[in-house]
């Protein structure tokens, strides 16, 4: 357990290590480890120079040689045991944390990390003078104009509200001339308005044709009501469950980024996204904010060896066959399309519907994800033969009943 946590920290102190020497030998690929960082060091490391679990990576390239940085991420623990001083230093530094290990990243990902982190501190610096020098003046013209549009929207409610008044006296007025039927009639024969309104309906009442009219509209509404609740079963769109810990989303996977495969392992790669474990967790609570009340409940799950007992959220019926990684991998869509703006909710919640209907219309809009895909050349060969540009998905059997119940 004490090496695991070891090898978890020091694959971050590795990552920072390893941006240090992508400038020094060739171009690499930026875009490319801004997708690998945020896989795999996001979690734990800024391009910055803020500490998180392990420290910012801002200026990596100039603290570490890059055949060490190699080292260091394929083997932290290794190097470690080793007696190499650099590595205990970070070692004792960050203890009893450390990087996990990522021998499945090459050194040419490792450049491309670097080549990105660089990138990304490059940028705000040379942004920076001109970005203060512009700020100011824009920032006093907004609150002029912020302030000046707040008074013209009071000013037109208040004139809505005069215009309302108008017409409730108006109203009013009209009322007070209908209280009686005659205002010329001897004083004993003049029948109040709402009197004459309660005869005429007790007369509408007693006529077959409108009893019967009111009775069908009746039955229809009635029966609409029921057809659409009876659509509503199963259908949890808003549920919003409290869950035994308090974890916050927009803290995580918004402020800080932590990329959705980090805690949800199968997401990319499996049928089922996977919900985090503890030790997942402890990860990074193993030194970040460990005096939370929250946090010790995760404590107390390690303790226990227990899992943490989450409230599911997502729940498609057994009748229903549905494969994560089939839509993320080989699809292509993120996890918003399905889950809404997870990165905004403080607690998390079903967004969509999740409704047989609600999927095919999906199948029916989405254009298949065929760009560099060998796979399917002849499929849009032949689709575009037919006088079709787009291929969706329901042209290659996304709308047939055995893809989702077998």
């Amino acid at each position: 357990m004490k090496q695991r946590l070891y090898g978890h920290f020091y694959g971050t102190i590795s990552l920072l290590v390893l941006l240090l020497f992508s400038s020094s030998v060739r171009a690499q690929d930026a875009a490319k480890g801004e997708t690998l960082f945020t896989n795999n060091c996001a979690s734990c490391h800024s391009t910055g120079s803020n500490k998180m679990i392990g420290p910012g990576l801002a200026g990596v390239e100039t603290r570490r040689d890059e055949a060490w940085l190699v080292k260091w991420i394929h083997n932290p623990a290794g190097m470690i045991e080793s007696g190499d001083a650099d590595a205990v230093k970070l070692y004792e530094e960050y203890k009893p944390t450390i990087m996990t290990a990522f021998g499945s990243l090459s050194e040419t990902d490792i450049k491309d990390i670097l080549a990105y982190v660089k990138q990304a501190n490059a940028a705000p610096a040379a942004g920076a003078a001109a970005g203060a020098a512009a700020g100011a003046a824009p920032a006093a013209a907004a609150d002029t104009a912020s302030s000046g549009f707040f008074n013209i929207v009071l000013i037109a409610l208040l004139a809505v509200m005069v215009l309302v008044l108008l017409a409730l006296l108006g109203i009013l007025s009209a009322l007070n001339r209908l209280a009686t039927a005659d205002p010329n009639a001897p004083e004993g024969s003049r029948v109040s308005f709402f009197e004459r309104l309660k005869q005429n309906a007790a007369k509408l009442g007693n006529n077959p044709p409108f009893r019967t009219g009111a009775l069908l509209l009746f039955m229809l509404l009635a029966g609409k009501a029921t057809i659409d609740g009876l659509y509503g079963i199963g259908v949890h769109q808003g549920y919003a469950p409290k869950q035994p810990i308090a974890f916050s989303h927009k803290l995580h996977a918004g402020e800080y980024k932590i990329d959705c495969g980090y805690c949800h392992t199968g997401v990319y790669k499996g049928k089922q996204s996977g919900i985090p474990s503890v030790n997942i967790c402890m990860n990074c609570h193993n030194t970040i904010q460990t005096g939370s009340p929250e946090i010790k409940k995760l404590y107390q799950a390690a303790a226990s060896d227990k899992p943490i007992e989450w409230v599911r959220v997502h729940n498609l019926p057994d009748l229903a066959y549905f494969n994560h990684a089939q839509h993320t991998n080989v699809g292509g869509l993120q996890c918003q399309q399905c889950h809404g703006e997870v990165q905004e909710m403080e607690v998390i919640e079903q967004r969509s519907s999740l409704t047989m209907g609600w999927c095919i219309d999906c199948h029916r809009k989405t254009n298949v994800a065929a760009k560099d895909n060998k796979y399917y050349d002849k499929l849009l060969s032949l689709h575009q033969q037919a006088g079709q540009k787009d291929l969706k998905v329901a042209d290659i059997g996304g709308l047939e009943c055995s893809k989702c119940h077998y």
